[in-house]
């Protein structure tokens, strides 16, 4: 059967080729012939357009009868009318003649008169019969899929190899024949020149050079002619798009062509300025703002701000907020701010489709914000300045720096040409921004306690441009008031100076006009030419005490300075450790913001020091470094340096760090001590109790770890647990430090490996897992476990006797026990009494069960307050680590309600009758603009104040603390679990704290009001509803009318705070208070349907403010400026509604993270569109107010996506990012199902089209990965959806984004509309 098959064919064609040479000879006419061929082969069953015939034309062609004009004929006849896929044909074609084209210039120029009648005609092609065949011919034919390296069966997406391979070839060929394919890149195609030895030698020099470069010119107006088609040019989009490394290739050889073909110089048709057009970068934005028409998000970013009163600082207002909810010390983060902060630039610079000048600039003016409300700080256990300064001068300088490192280390874009790439140099953008800087003056004033630093860059910068050397000694001696001229230095000086420090400018900086204000001739006289300082350290200085003072109280300006002192401190003997600790804890932790995480980095290692050679003892090494290590704890424990170690994402190593130190020091007896330098004796149980503070601030530790569970998303409070901080500082060491992309990945990464190469787990701490289980169980559930006669009973009988000693009554009766005294022996206290000599963890082992006994007999009367808080004071100072403990206990008590109320009388307990009612009238002004109501404090009748047991037992205890040094660390560890635990209690229970701690100190009265104010919040979800009610009206300034009201970030979260301002306490901005108060709001599901709820209220006011603004021009509105200035009202209020947008989602963000933006995209916004929704200001808008709607929802979850996943590829690795193809696919096959038919919806229909057009356009054009990771059914879906619409350019926009997988149905799209 195959044998006859084959015969049968063989017969066919050869009956066909025979009537091809019969009309050869005859002079048919071609038409006729074909149309008897047609009738032939439709006779025999065979299909047209036939692909074999294709195959014989132009075997029949090629070479026998190259040039015989007939053939020809016959052959452009059989493609005209269909016989013969006319795309076949052609490519058989290019593969034979290109290569030749020289030895047969006619069948070259043939060829290209082909391509010219068939190539533009795409539609009509792929409605042919075979459509599908005959690309896979074309496949084979040209080999695109090896080519191209694509694997794709779509007839589309060859479709689109093939037409960028013909444009290719062609382009292969003009660079061939004018001897341009040397100039650095080889012919992708078969296109070089093949020598033949036959008789066609002699065609080829009838021809001669005149018609191969006529035939040059020819394929340069085809190549132009297809750049120019609306289908070529969209094919090539989706080529760009789907094949970036071949599209580069091809870019280059399109700019030689453009730089250097004469051809092209002298065509008529085209001209090199002409094409470059074609191929510039201004082409391809021209392509994409295309698809920018439906959310009008591309005009209206760059001119919105011309038309309202809001100020282009409002583009940056997220960010803003996330600077000043960094500087809350309730909560340290273990990923480094600086990975945050560039993830949140990058985000809003490709959403606000801002340049990176404005990027920069827009970054500097926020940190600089910042900073200025803290200019003149509240006292209190918060971070203040010191941090605010970091983040200002390391942290945004880190961001930057890696900004531009990522974009030099990735090479230019391979889609601009060489004058936009020196032009789009982040680098430069930089350069602009700190120059443009300087017009803010305002901003740049430095605090009070930075002058000096601000005068001395001045200083420096002025000696500099005078020829002076400023890296000597000699410029240590000199300040600002030895210099004969004025320098006044400003926060700019530092900035500019710690970007020098960075390699991120040089010092032509300071010979920028206006830099330094003058020069000097010689330097003053009576100057010294050396004092104590860093350059005489650097010179081999002793460290006597007089430069350790100098050190300390001087930061170190480079990184040899600050490496030098950590060598000492590792590799020096014993007694020299003290000196170097001391050092790096000085002015270099909290002020050398240019080298601050190097300083970081060292200290970190030092609480990890390394082994002795000569270690041959039993006890742990660590055991002889005490003296360094309890200075480093002391010196990092102030809450400024906790919150500078979070900002630069070092808490992971930290406390990787500090478990060890505690598992070692809380497992030894304390028969060691050690005298410090000041005279201080230390023990073991000081150097644990310092180092568990410290470990325990890193994390909420006294909250139950169920806290903020939002759908399947592991709970927000559980993050900072051990095993999560573990866990994030093993995967540091995922990869190497050198093979990291990512500048701060690469730092973090090398600091992990250099302290331990191997993972850590809390398995490795077995004493710290117990007590840690413990912490659990305790808050879980009321104590149980303690057994007679056991270890920690024992312990526990002990610990009650040394609290309660004087008190013989009470030493029998708080708890029963059976072993009797403890029979341990120890330092005499001052009344005589042995203190038990205890490891510290078998003591908070028992701690629980003593507090628990204490509190017991203190209800039952047995024990007194006085003598239930002196007890627990003497176990506090006998361990202070137990405090911890004391606050775990005593949190969960509170929250089991079980304890009665005691009354704050002033005989029994405390009482804050003095000033409760003043704490009364300042938290009302301070909440006095947000509408909220406060709750009286006057208690019923003439009873005094109450507190439950565990609340009074425990704010009675703090007061008994000291406000020095020695407490702080201590009283910072108290102070947040205190306020948690006070706020978590009925009002008015943190008002009565705050007022019963303002009378011990009054410095911190206004913290402590504040604090009181925030409880408020805590007690009503409609009081947080109010809150934020107020912020969207500060944010926008939409508490009037008119839509051009001010409003911004200054409105929301105001200029400073504190009695200290003329007029005394005043109202706090409503978005300083709402970041201080959601960390502690416990169910924050509700805000996902209040946020849309207030969204759509700022939405009705602003389109209000906007149509009340045309009515004066309602007559008018057909005319020329009345069309005007409806466009300029509907820029301004899309303005407005973007900005509502940004600050939902930041608050949605920052309140609940990955989890809430997960529910509000995968449930909260679907069951939105499918409810009704009505309005009775709906009728008297028309379409607007509805479209508007769909903005600001599209703008909400945009912006939510962006800042939880990210926007481009680099983000891919985080963790939030991970769940971004899962989460969005769950929203677009709502999408899809919608536009399908297949869900009903209850919102209105204008709003619906706004939201899904505006969404996906602003995927499309600045999240594109996002797209890219959608599944292709999905995309073609939408596709299908959008395109019922009438939405062509943004459906083929969306298909363009799905890669690969989705370029046939964007070709076939492309053909079928020719958008391009």
């Amino acid at each position: 059967m195959e044998v006859e098959k084959k015969n049968k064919n063989k017969n066919i064609w050869g009956s066909v080729l025979g009537k091809i040479k019969v009309g050869e000879k005859e002079g048919s006419d071609p038409f006729l012939w074909a149309i008897q061929v047609s009738s032939n082969l439709t006779s025999l069953g065979i299909s047209l357009p036939c692909l074999e015939l294709g195959h014989h034309l132009v075997s029949h062609i090629c070479w026998d009868n190259i040039n015989d004009p007939i053939s020809w004929k016959f052959l452009e006849k059989a493609m005209a009318l269909k016989i013969v896929p006319p795309l076949l044909v052609l490519a058989l074609l290019s593969t034979k003649i290109m290569p030749r084209r020289r030895s047969f210039p006619a069948a070259y120029r043939l060829y290209m008169e082909l391509l010219k009648r068939h190539a533009f005609s795409l539609k009509e092609y792929i409605q042919l019969p075979n459509y599908y065949k005959t690309m896979d011919a074309l496949d084979q034919v040209l080999q695109l899929s090896q080519k191209f390296n694509i694997e794709c069966n779509e007839a589309g997406a060859k479709l689109v190899m093939y037409v960028f391979s013909i444009i290719w070839q062609l382009l292969d060929a003009i660079l061939d024949d004018e001897g341009l394919s040397g100039d650095g890149v080889d012919p992708k195609w078969p296109v070089k020149f093949e020598e033949d030895d036959n008789v066609f030698d002699e065609t080829r020099k009838q021809y001669g050079e005149k018609m191969q470069a006529a035939n040059t010119s020819i394929a340069v107006d085809l190549l132009s002619q297809f750049l120019q088609d609306k289908v070529a040019a969209g094919i090539l989009y989706l080529a760009r798009k789907t094949m970036s490394k071949q599209w580069e290739s091809f870019i280059d050889r399109l700019r030689i062509l453009v730089e250097k073909s004469p051809s092209l110089r002298n065509s008529k048709s085209t001209s090199p300025e002409a094409l470059a057009e074609l191929i510039s970068k201004r082409r391809k934005i021209d392509l994409q703002s295309k698809f920018d028409r439906v959310s009008q998000s591309g005009p209206l970013v760059s001119s919105a701000a011309l038309c309202v009163g809001t100020s282009r600082s409002t583009l940056w207002l997220p960010l803003d907020m996330l600077l000043e909810d960094a500087m809350d010390g309730a909560q340290v983060s273990a990923t480094s701010a600086v990975e945050i902060i560039t993830g949140l630039v990058k985000s809003l610079q490709a959403i606000n489709a801002t340049s990176w000048h404005e990027v920069f600039l827009g970054l500097w003016m926020s940190s600089l914000r910042l900073v200025q409300r803290e200019r003149d700080p509240i006292e209190g256990p918060v971070p203040r300045l010191d941090t605010r300064m970091s983040m200002l001068m390391s942290i945004t300088t880190l961001v930057i720096g890696d900004l531009i490192e990522e974009e030099e280390s990735n090479g230019a874009n391979e889609f601009d040409s060489e004058n936009d790439r020196s032009l789009r140099k982040r680098r430069k953008d930089l350069i602009f921004s700190l120059q443009n800087l300087r017009d803010y003056q305002t901003l740049l004033a430095p605090p009070r306690s930075v002058v000096p630093a601000a005068n001395r860059a001045a200083t420096k910068a002025m000696m500099f441009v005078s020829g002076f050397n400023v890296g000597g000694g000699q410029f240590e001696c000199i300040t600002a008031t030895d210099m004969p001229i004025t320098c006044s230095g400003s926060l700019y000086h530092l900035i500019v100076e710690a970007c020098i420090a960075r390699n991120l400018l040089d010092t032509s900086a300071y010979f920028w006009p206006g830099y330094v204000d003058g020069r000097i001739n010689q330097l003053p006289h009576n100057v010294p030419s050396q004092v104590p300082g860093w350059s005489s350290f650097m010179n081999g200085a002793a460290l006597t005490p007089t430069l350790i003072d100098a050190l300390v109280s001087t930061p170190a300006s480079c990184f040899a300075e600050i490496e030098k002192v950590f060598k000492i401190a590792v590799e020096g003997p014993e007694e020299e450790r003290i000196p170097p600790a001391t050092i790096l804890c000085g002015a270099s932790l909290l002020h050398g913001w240019n080298i601050q995480e190097h300083t970081l980095y060292f200290i970190t290692r030092l609480l990890s020091p390394p082994i002795p050679a000569n270690d041959l003892s039993n006890e742990s090494y660590l055991i002889s470094y005490a003296p360094m290590l309890n200075v480093l704890l002391v010196g990092i424990s102030p809450v400024d340096c906790v919150q500078i170690f979070s900002l630069h994402g070092l808490v992971p190593e930290l406390a990787s760090s500090l478990m060890t130190l505690c598992e070692v020091f809380g497992s030894c007896v304390p028969n060691i001590s050690w005298t410090m330098t000041t005279g201080e004796e230390i023990s073991v149980h000081a150097v644990f109790s310092n180092a568990f503070a410290l470990l325990l601030k890193l994390w909420r530790f006294n909250h139950p770890p169920i806290e903020y569970g939002v759908g399947d998303v592991p709970p927000v409070g559980s993050q900072l647990t051990p095993e999560y901080l573990l866990l994030v500082r093993n995967s540091h060491l995922v990869s190497s430090g050198i093979s990291l992309k990512d500048p701060n990945r690469r730092r973090l990464a090398q600091v992990a490996s250099s302290m331990s190469s191997k993972p850590i787990f809390v398995d490795s701490f077995p004493k710290l897992k117990v007590w840690y289980r413990q912490h659990l169980a305790c808050i879980a559930s009321p104590l149980t476990g303690l057994v007679n006669g056991s270890p920690v009973h024992h312990t526990v009988d002990t610990l009650l006797n040394m609290m309660f000693r004087k008190i013989n009554r009470v030493s029998q009766s708080v708890i029963t026990v059976t072993s009797g005294s403890s029979s341990s022996s120890g330092a005499v206290s001052d009344d005589g009494y042995l203190r038990p000599k205890l490891p510290a963890w078998d003591i908070l082992e028992a701690v629980p069960f003593v507090a628990d006994a204490a509190l017991t007999a203190c209800a039952h009367g047995r024990l007194s307050p006085r003598e239930l808080c002196t007890g627990l004071k003497d176990l506090a100072d006998y361990l202070p680590a137990t405090l911890a403990t004391i606050v775990s206990y005593f949190s969960a008590e509170v929250t089991r309600g079980v304890w009665k109320s005691v009354y704050m009388n002033g005989t029994d307990w405390p009482s804050p009758a003095a000033n409760l009612s003043n704490v009364e009238e300042q938290i009302k002004k301070i909440l006095a603009t947000t509408g909220v109501d406060v709750p009286s404090l006057a208690a019923g009748g003439s009873s005094p104040a109450s507190l439950p047991l565990p609340l009074a037992a425990f704010v009675s205890l703090t007061i008994t603390y000291k406000l020095d040094n020695a407490s702080q660390r201590f009283l910072d560890l108290a102070g947040p679990a205190l306020e948690s635990l006070a706020a978590g209690c009925p009002w008015p229970c943190m008002p009565i704290v705050a007022s019963l701690w303002t009378q011990k100190a009054k410095r911190w009265s206004d913290f402590l009001v504040f604090s009181a104010s925030r409880t408020v919040f805590l007690h009503s979800n409609d009081a947080v509803v109010q809150l934020l009610r107020t912020c969207f009206s500060a944010a926008l300034g939409t508490n009037v009318a008119c839509i051009s009201s001010n409003g911004g970030v200054g409105a929301l979260l105001g200029h400073g705070f504190g009695s200290h301002f003329n007029g005394g306490i005043s109202p706090v901005a409503p978005g300083i208070l709402y970041l201080r108060v959601y960390r502690s709001i416990r169910d924050i599901m509700f805000l996902r349907e209040e946020i849309i709820s207030l969204l759509m209220q700022t939405v009705e006011e602003v389109a209000q403010g906007a149509l009340s603004s045309e009515r004066p021009k309602f007559e008018s509105r057909l005319s020329k400026s009345g069309m005007k200035h409806r466009h300029a009202s509907l820029a301004a209020a899309l303005t407005k509604v973007k900005l509502a947008a940004s600050f939902g989602a930041s608050v949605i963000v920052l309140t609940g993270g990955l989890g809430l933006v997960q529910s509000l995209i995968k449930e909260m916004l679907p069951s939105w569109f499918m409810s009704i929704h009505r309005s009775k200001r709906d009728g008297d808008r028309g379409g607007t107010l509805p479209m508007l709607r769909g903005h600001a929802l599209a703008y909400l979850a945009a912006f939510c996506g962006a800042f939880i996943w990210g926007v481009d590829a680099s983000s891919s690795s985080t963790a939030a990012s991970k769940r971004r193809p899962k989460i969005l696919g769950y929203h677009m096959e709502f999408l899809a199902s919608a536009l399908d038919g297949k869900i009903s919806l209850g919102c209105d229909p204008t709003t619906w089209h706004a939201y899904v057009s505006g969404f996906l356009s602003l995927m499309v054009r600045f999240t594109p990965t996002w797209v890219l990771e959608l599944n292709i059914d999905l995309l073609r879906r939408l596709s299908g959806g959008l395109r019922r619409w009438n939405e062509d350019e943004l459906a083929l926009a969306l298909l363009a984004g799905g890669g690969v997988a989705a370029m046939g149905s964007a070709a076939q799209l492309v053909v079928e509309t020719q958008l391009l």
